[in-house]
């Protein structure tokens, strides 16, 4: 059972705001030791997805992934995906604003 995923009036209207601008998004959640917290969101046809990559569930109408090792870790947790003032290095669509995503639980 994959884990209960919500997503916070903030992340989901920078959600909304980066879909007018970029079309239909993605994100995904790695299990790296620094940023495991920290979900990239892509386009959608930007993310080759694994083929141990699974969907938690969908965020404003983008579907968010990890992999399966990670979902069963979380199969109990509730998440909040959420957004915070922060600089990013990542590759995701926010990196530029100021802004990243990050999932807490809940």
């Amino acid at each position: 059972m994959p884990a209960h995923l919500t997503v916070s009036r903030a992340a989901a209207a920078l959600i909304r705001r980066l879909q007018e601008l970029h079309g239909p998004l993605v994100f995904h959640l790695s299990r790296g030791c620094c940023d495991g917290t920290a979900p990239i969101c892509l386009r959608q046809g930007e993310l080759h997805r694994g083929s141990r990559d699974v969907l938690l569930g969908e965020v404003a109408g983008a579907p968010f992934y990890t992999d399966a090792a990670q979902a069963a870790l979380l199969a109990n947790a509730g998440l909040l995906l959420d957004v915070v003032e922060s600089d990013s290095d990542s590759f995701s669509v926010e990196a530029g604003d100021g802004l990243r995503f990050i999932v807490r639980p809940r």
